[in-house]
């Protein structure tokens, strides 16, 4: 007897047939459809339920769900939004994910660190001058977060000559590289580096982490680059600190609000360089190896994967 599966997202369409597509192909006497063509008995008796930027009332109404896999790797939403303990969520965990991001902080740390923002603007104004060249050596960079992401990042970086420092809200446990914690770390790495990556998972504690008084720690003109979650960085702050020239300039892949207004003056500045959410995208392949590995796992043998710490939010 066939499984019914409830998919809950708002993703394009093309994207709900890819994920559907890939996920049923993998699947043994398990399949995964849209919840809104699910009878009602279907959607009574649904244990678990795959989802992807999912409108979080649709999950209400299925009363017999113990856990939700994401397609995604943010889950902030689930947590904030699907608070009962009872509700295990499991996070996309792509393997392929940590080797995709590294090579993204790589490409856009050698972007600013080979002073491209500053050629560009002189190629607009057809201006012919050399800066002096920096050495690897000589600019030391910061990783905020050091979980998966944050350590291929960093290894990423080291392999190419540049001294990395870490920062964790937490003690890190690795030997690997130097990792700070605390507000007195994060202020440390802060002041020292001439390029701050941020990696770190959207929470209550990391909510507008950097703001005024943050940007006021930074080393003078330091370059940022944010690939994790836009609400991490308070814009208005941010804004602030772009125009003193305290952040010499912005690389920015999330935003507050996705896509990012055609009228937001982050589009404009001259000093940020906005990407569409492109750092590491989740591909629908390895995505569905994992769910539906998880899905098969779970009706096989009734084991529910482990689910994200709610109390750290990721």
């Amino acid at each position: 007897m066939t499984v019914v599966v409830p998919f809950v997202g708002r993703i394009t369409g093309r994207e709900r047939r890819e994920s559907l597509d890939a996920l049923n192909a993998r699947l043994r006497e398990i399949r995964v459809m849209p919840v809104e063509d699910m009878t009602e008995g279907e959607r009574r008796t649904a244990r678990v339920a795959v989802v992807a930027n999912p409108d979080v009332e649709m999950l209400r109404r299925l009363p017999m769900l113990e856990w939700v896999q994401s397609l995604w790797a943010g889950v902030e939403q689930l947590v904030s939004e699907l608070p009962h303990e009872r509700i295990r969520i499991v996070r996309m965990t792509d393997p392929q994910l940590a080797t995709t991001m590294a090579e993204a902080v790589l490409a856009w740390t050698l972007y600013l660190h080979r002073d491209m923002p500053r050629y560009r603007v002189q190629q607009e104004e057809a201006r012919w001058v050399q800066h002096p060249l920096v050495l690897p050596r000589d600019r030391p960079i910061g990783i905020l977060g050091m979980g998966r992401l944050g350590l291929a990042a960093a290894r990423k970086l080291a392999e190419n000559g540049f001294p990395v420092t870490g920062w964790s809200r937490r003690p890190w446990a690795g030997t690997e590289f130097r990792v700070l914690n605390g507000p007195s770390g994060l202020e440390a790495v802060l002041q020292q580096s001439a390029v701050v990556v941020v990696l770190l998972p959207l929470t209550p504690q990391t909510r507008h982490l950097l703001d005024d008084w943050r940007f006021g720690q930074l080393r003078k003109g330091a370059a940022l680059i944010n690939f994790a979650r836009g609400p991490i960085i308070d814009r208005a702050a941010l804004l602030r600190a772009l125009d003193r020239a305290d952040v010499g300039h912005a690389v920015l892949d999330v935003f507050d609000v996705e896509p990012l207004p055609p009228d937001d003056p982050l589009w404009r500045h001259p000093r940020v360089t906005v990407l569409p959410h492109i750092s590491a995208p989740t591909r629908t392949g390895s995505a569905s190896d994992l769910a539906a590995a998880n899905l098969q796992l779970f009706f096989d043998r009734g084991i529910v994967p482990t689910g994200i710490d709610r109390e750290a939010g990721y």
